[in-house]
């Protein structure tokens, strides 16, 4: 059983309230809580050694990754985040100085973004270090960009570029909350996400939501130098295509608007955010699954992913 397959058996039983306006299954879970013009946003994530790093990664960049997947989650709903718990499992040999520098590359991270640091949990992993981030934003109502609302004939966009993040991306990203919001303020922004898992498997959560398929321009698809530079350079890596679509941990965002607001989302953004690309990968199309497209026509994308436990 998969990380997915697991999820899904999990939510059939998990208990609910009148707060929740979106539970398990999106980015952020939604709440309700009686504010005039706010609904709040709630996050975990963790990051575990061997898996997510590495035990000689630079310990400011390990807080950093595990502080900024979360914010990235919350940029996915187009939210800002507000204040966050820290649970921290360490060996029993751990170093001070080293957890000092986690925190420091983690409280860099939160400060840039105004994120409160407010408590948390310490305990012994005798195998592995373990951190996990709770976060708590907020969104304006009518704001919250989900994963289901996708519709046949959207434009899908992604920012940033896809593909090679294990050569250093995944643990200096910075979370897209600017940009995220500056969409959801300016333009009808269908469904959205950030890219963890990787283009394949993560559109295909879209895709599900939203009860759609889609057609991506494998031309159109931005490829990372580092994901050209790895395959030029190693012959066993994957193709650079391949890479951008099944790396993940790219932790940009990716998003449908419909196809009318495609020319004025491009110009706006190149105004708005002129080094940061964003670009048209392909469209919503009825149906299910995902359809790649090149100069030799059309085949399905039986590619994935990251995925836990597979």
């Amino acid at each position: 059983m998969n990380e997915f397959e697991l999820i899904n058996r999990l939510i059939r039983s998990l208990p609910t309230n009148k707060s929740v306006v979106a539970g398990a299954g999106d980015d952020c879970a939604v709440l309700d809580v009686g504010l005039a013009d706010r609904l709040l946003l709630f996050k975990t994530d963790a990051v575990v050694e061997g898996i997510h790093f590495r035990s000689d990664t630079p310990p400011d960049k390990i807080g950093h990754k595990a502080l900024g997947r979360c914010l990235s989650d919350i940029a996915a709903m187009a939210g800002t985040p507000i204040a966050a718990l820290v649970t921290l499992a360490l060996h029993a040999n751990f170093e001070p100085a080293f957890i000092e520098a986690l925190y420091a590359g983690m409280n860099a991270l939160a400060r840039r973004h105004e994120v409160a640091i407010v408590g948390g949990e310490t305990t012994t992993n005798p195998e592995r270090m373990l951190l996990s981030i709770a976060v708590l934003g907020s969104v304006p109502r009518g704001k919250a960009a989900l994963r289901s609302g996708a519709e046949a004939g959207d434009a899908i966009f992604v920012t940033g570029e896809l593909g090679g993040s294990l050569t250093g991306k995944h643990l200096e990203f910075e979370p897209r909350l600017e940009e995220a919001r500056w969409l959801a303020q300016h333009f009808s922004v269908h469904a959205m996400l950030d890219l963890s898992d990787g283009l394949a498997g993560d559109l295909r959560h879209i895709l599900t939501a939203s009860r759609k398929g889609a057609e991506l321009l494998s031309a159109a698809i931005p490829i990372s130098r580092d994901a050209r530079r790895s395959a030029k350079a190693d012959s066993s890596e994957k193709p650079p295509l391949l890479a951008a679509l099944t790396d993940g941990e790219d932790f940009e965002l990716l998003f449908t608007v419909a196809a009318r607001d495609a020319v004025p989302v491009l110009d706006a953004w190149k105004k708005q955010f002129p080094t940061l690309a964003l670009t048209c990968i392909g469209k919503i199309i009825a149906g299910e699954g995902i359809t790649l497209r090149d100069k030799d026509g059309a085949r399905p994308l039986t590619a994935h992913g990251y995925i836990h436990f597979a």
